[in-house]
């Protein structure tokens, strides 16, 4: 189990509409973190799904949702580092609180450190590690896409 973070508390608000129509909250809560690899947590913090159904408020297998998104909160202790999954989507991720380190399968990093800098990711093989000595927190979107094709090759899901 992880030491206390220094990040507060997540706060979900949902809105909805009442019978008549008009605007409403639906919930208000807290959002519950789960331990991952590499010394992170993580939350989903809303899905959607390309079909009817609002999958919202459901327990999701995995980050990544085949047919919709899916926007999580995660969290990574001091020093810690989490593997490097290349993944056929799109993600967005927002720098909250911290520092980040972005780690390219070619080798490079990119230095975050600036709450709300951004990086769009699509399709890479990645990885983040935390180079101070305080807890990082990240947003990210993430959205299923088709696989890259480089030179012809159709790059598929794998994990270094």
């Amino acid at each position: 189990m992880f030491a206390a973070t220094n990040l507060p508390q997540v706060r979900r608000i949902v809105t909805s509409h009442d019978e008549s129509g008009l605007g409403t909250i639906q919930t208000d809560s807290t959002l519950r973190f789960e331990v991952c690899m590499g010394g992170a947590r993580a939350a989903s913090v809303w899905v959607t799904l390309k079909s009817s159904e609002d999958g919202g408020n459901r327990v999701v297998e995995g980050i990544v949702q085949p047919n919709g998104t899916n926007l999580r909160c995660t969290d990574l202790a001091p020093g810690a580092r989490t593997p490097m999954p290349v993944r056929i989507t799109l993600i967005w991720s927002y720098l909250v609180e911290g520092e980040l380190v972005l780690i390219m399968d070619d080798g490079s990093e990119t230095h975050l450190k600036n709450p709300g800098d951004t990086v769009i990711q699509r399709g890479t093989m990645h990885a983040w590690r935390n180079p101070s000595t305080r807890w990082a927190r990240w947003m990210c979107a993430v959205v299923a896409a088709e696989p890259a094709i480089v030179g012809g090759k159709v790059l598929e899901a794998e994990t270094k």
